[in-house]
């Protein structure tokens, strides 16, 4: 690179570093940003007047006089309105879809079924629940930076390809390709794990945190990790599936059958529709119980367990007990390996946390070499969306970024 080159990038890097300066400190003054970030007062007002030319940052205050007759200096604010940026969700079951500000400030939200448009078209509805939002908002369209997606599968972000998701029959589908036949805009694409666990690292239960293990427990189990400040995906893209995890050696040599088809060892122990299913059996097995009826023509879920766990229903504790059990293991295992500085618990399993959570925090401090706080996920069910939006603040080439 020659020196204008290098000159170039160094320009960029240090108004990168004043910008995000702003947004982690306003109001600052420019004196101030100079001292934080160790670049010249010359430079920094430089950055600084084209930072405002360019509507990423607004000045307030007129240097007012202060009690030794000096003026106040003229303090420099975030523009979190400068631009806006689309977050998906695309589920088995739900694709949901935000506006956002560069804060995360949700502007509009809509969503509709999966199964729905699944056949007939699901970017063209994604498109089309965008086009809506962003009319009945009154955004300029040319103030949207892009779009991120989050998907329940293994992903290859380099080339948007997602390689595997069972729940929306994809195999090799190639996701941003069909994004931009419907889509103007610039589209990055992750695992919805990965991109929930950005989501709490930007505005959740795992803000300030470098070393994150995010965990989803639903009807399956997956995990979202942050290494020094880096989601860590894998060398094929497939990190952080710790519903494959063992907990059991006895179990899964002789009578193990998953519960679904290519679902892991944790996840058939320890998930929602495991809970449901162990549930179900336990009670066929005892005429007299109320739901003994519903056990042996629907079935039991993992909602029900809960329910009943909840009125002191014995059998329901024994069997959400024992998936609790398998599930501390895999986090002690998990946290032995990676030494998370938090782990956020995330997924519709924690929607009963009331119950699970003591228990859990009880088995990993016993076992865990050193400890590790154990948090609900702050954003729940907008994780995801949410960590779409960061997804894109991260991979887009921009002034703005979030790292």
């Amino acid at each position: 690179m020659n020196v204008m080159g290098k000159n170039v990038q160094l320009k960029s890097l240090n108004k990168r570093k004043v910008l995000q300066c702003i947004i982690d400190h306003s109001p600052i003054s420019r004196a101030e940003i100079a001292g934080k970030i160790n670049i010249s007062k010359p430079t920094v007002s430089i950055l600084v007047d084209e930072l405002l030319q360019e509507n990423w940052i607004f000045e307030k205050g007129i240097g007012e006089s202060t009690s030794q007759g000096g003026r106040k200096p003229i303090q420099l604010f975030f523009n979190e309105k400068a631009a806006y940026v689309i977050g998906t969700d695309i589920g088995g079951t739900k694709v949901k879809t935000m506006i956002c500000d560069l804060s995360g400030n949700i502007l509009a939200q809509s969503s509709f079924k999966t199964r729905q448009y699944l056949e007939s078209g699901l970017m063209k509805q994604i498109a089309k629940e965008i086009n809506t939002m962003v009319q009945k908002t009154g955004i300029e369209p040319e103030k949207i930076l892009g779009i991120g997606a989050g998907v329940p599968g293994i992903t290859d972000t380099s080339s948007g390809v997602v390689i595997e998701a069972p729940s929306l029959n994809w195999i090799r589908y190639p996701f941003i390709k069909e994004a931009k036949k419907h889509l103007p805009y610039p589209v990055f694409v992750d695992n919805d794990v990965n991109v929930a666990a950005l989501g709490e690292q930007w505005l959740g239960s795992a803000k300030n945190k470098q070393n994150v293990l995010f965990l989803a427990v639903g009807t399956g189990i997956g995990s979202g990790i942050l290494i020094h400040n880096q989601l860590y995906r894998g060398s094929t893209g497939a990190a952080g599936e710790i519903g494959y995890m063992v907990t059991d050696k006895n179990h899964i040599k002789n009578e193990f059958k998953p519960v679904f088809h290519h679902y892991g060892y944790l996840e058939s122990v320890a998930g929602g529709k495991s809970i449901g299913d162990s549930l179900t059996r336990l009670i066929k097995e005892n005429p007299d119980h109320p739901l003994h009826k519903q056990a042996e023509t629907t079935g039991l879920t993992g909602e029900n367990a809960f329910r009943l766990a909840e009125n002191g229903d014995k059998d329901a504790i024994s069997v959400i007990n024992e998936a609790i059990e398998h599930l501390a293991y895999g986090i002690i295992n998990a946290a032995s390996l990676l030494n998370p500085e938090v782990i956020i618990l995330g997924g519709g399993v924690f929607k009963s946390s009331a119950i699970i959570l003591p228990k859990l925090r009880d088995i990993v401090n016993h076992y865990l070499p050193s400890s590790v706080e154990l948090k609900i996920s702050q954003l729940g069910e907008n994780a995801g969306v949410l960590g779409a939006v960061s997804l894109f603040l991260r991979e887009h080439d921009s002034t703005i970024t979030f790292k």
